[in-house]
């Protein structure tokens, strides 16, 4: 009978710890779903009148170069990921071995960095035109023809070099995971090459060429910078230009919500492309995927290096080389105490994001490990989906309970004790960090949640056996096991905060600068030169996660 009822206590009070575990995971994940709420008050709170003279105005314009954009951005980024990951996949030829790799370092380069490289390779002064008139003997631009790359052909371009590695990485790990043996079977039926390729390949890659275009088109809609630059007008840009240059929250609010839906859209089209699509080897290969190569000869080898290399030499190697350029000739210029001060400033909201992020991201994960309920794991889902969702968006979103946050604890501090407190969250770069934490959740609790998968529940019972209270557990034996998952995860959210523009513009405090706006700054100038250095350290910056995608993905 006393067994019975220590037993009834333990779960009892077993149930009230994951109820409270409950309660605190799901506010949490609350608050990280805040900002996309509060988008929705914002558009629903503004007048009629000024959604009528936006939706006449600015969105017809800027839906329909959007939509060209994201459908040039697509079709560009499938059919230069898909075909170099099959060549890749499939084929030998010189250098195979480090194209695979070296196609994933345009990925490195952020959007609005690659445009500010290429409309400088491209101008009057570039040395593509000095090329031209030197080969041409002509004197001046009204000599001969150039097509001017300031517009939406040439951002698709600009955007697809940098993004077709989303889809070049998700179809070869299709292919790597596939095997060859539906090829295999095909060729022994007498399946030529181009039949093979339309009727076996590109089904079976489908939802990978699916799930890689998305990701290229959720950046896309992020972009702010390259779009400005190139004088294309997408909804993200008009977000940003109600809000700040025509003051109207709620009308930008009201563009935000309708780019959310878009967003929105591309997610279910992607989920509904996989539907109940599962593509099986046999129990003999399933365990290691066998892939084997066709040695290409002749001039066809040369052709397989040229189509795959020629994306790497225009997606890293041009912005590279352009900024590294600018940074040679011309260092004094851009190197600045302004740079130093933007660096250091990108550092520190860099690690106090990433310590952020991966602390709510490790106990969001582990009270999902403990609980395991289909409610958590819904909030959980929805916490982290703020990568799917454009910086601007989130500015908006964070932006306004914030500053009514602020301007309440003011009014509250002048009334009570006479002093101001300010803009205590959004002049401090708490409404910023607050940005970064909800923005990059998702990489977080990614890597997280594939550590903990990674160890097996028994060792928690095991250790709960001998006595070990859950925070014990945690902090001595699962925590040192998922030191490199922590590790990565803070790294992935450091250097995509040095990376983020969009946010950044809209809710820094008055008069900070971060890596990223210090060089939009300059670029907003057409001063390029003097942005380069700060652009160089970006483009490392984002050579981080591209090495340790490629380290994950040899492993």
């Amino acid at each position: 009978m006393n067994e019975l009822a220590l037993s009834r206590r333990s779960e009892n009070l077993k149930t009230r710890s994951n109820g409270k575990l409950v309660i605190v995971a799901g506010s949490l994940a609350f608050c990280l779903c805040l900002p996309v709420i509060a988008l929705v008050f914002i558009a629903f709170g503004g007048d009629f009148e000024s959604f009528s003279h936006i939706a006449t105005t600015v969105m017809p314009t800027a839906t329909r170069t959007t939509f060209l954009l994201l459908f040039g951005v697509g079709l560009f980024t499938a059919v230069i990921g898909t075909v170099t990951a099959w060549l890749v996949a499939f084929y030998e030829f010189p250098m195979r071995s480090s194209v695979q790799w070296m196609l994933m370092l345009p990925l490195a380069v952020p959007t609005y960095i690659s445009a500010y490289a290429f409309v400088e390779f491209l101008s009057y002064t570039g040395e593509l035109q000095t090329l031209v008139r030197a080969l041409g003997g002509y004197n001046s631009p009204r000599d001969y023809w150039f097509p001017d790359f300031r517009s939406l052909g040439g951002t698709i371009v600009v955007m697809g070099l940098v993004l077709f590695p989303y889809v070049y990485l998700s179809v070869r790990t299709m292919f790597q995971f596939q095997g060859s043996n539906a090829l295999d079977s095909a060729r022994v039926l007498g399946a030529a090459r181009w039949r093979l390729f339309s009727t076996i390949i590109l089904p079976l890659v489908r939802p990978a060429i699916i799930l890689g275009v998305t990701l290229a088109l959720m950046e896309t809609l992020n972009d702010i910078g390259a779009v400005e630059h190139m004088g294309t007008q997408t909804l993200t840009f008009s977000i940003f230009s109600v809000w700040l240059n025509q003051n109207d929250l709620a009308g930008a609010a009201q563009i935000a919500l309708f780019l959310l839906i878009i967003v929105i859209a591309l997610i279910a089209i992607e989920r509904m492309s996989r539907g109940e699509r599962k593509f099986h080897e046999t129990k003999a290969t399933s365990s290691k995927p066998r892939i084997i190569r066709k040695n290409l000869r002749g001039s066809s080898k040369y052709l397989a290096l040229l189509v795959c290399i020629m994306p790497v030499i225009l997606g890293f190697g041009v912005p590279v080389y352009v900024l590294g350029k600018y940074a040679l000739t011309d260092f004094t210029s851009g190197y600045s105490p302004q740079l130093v001060e933007a660096f250091f400033t990108s550092v520190t909201l860099g690690v106090v994001a990433a310590i952020i992020a991966v602390g709510v991201g490790l106990f969001l994960t582990y009270a999902l490990r403990i609980t395991n309920l289909p409610i958590l794991n819904k909030m959980v889902r929805m916490a982290s989906s703020g990568y799917a969702v454009p910086g601007t968006l989130i500015a908006l979103g964070v932006f306004l309970p914030l500053a009514t946050f602020d301007n309440q604890l003011d009014g509250i501090m002048r009334s009570v004790f006479g002093i101001s407190s300010g803009l205590l969250l959004t002049g401090s770069g708490a409404a910023l960090i607050f940005a970064y934490v909800v923005r990059f959740m998702a990489m977080a609790e990614g890597s997280l949640s594939n550590g903990f998968n990674k160890v097996s529940p028994n060792i928690d019972m095991a250790a709960r056996c001998l006595g070990r209270t859950r925070r014990q557990v945690l902090k001595t034996i699962l925590l040192p096991i998922m030191r490199p998952a922590i590790i990565g995860a803070g790294l992935l959210v450091f250097v995509e905060v040095i990376k983020e523009l969009s946010a950044t513009i809209m809710l820094r405090p008055f008069g900070v600068n971060t890596l990223s706006t210090h060089v939009y700054d300059f670029a907003s100038q057409t001063r390029i030169e003097e942005a380069a250095i700060g652009c160089l350290l970006i483009i490392a910056a984002g050579a981080v996660p591209v090495i340790l995608l490629l380290q994950v993905g040899e492993r």
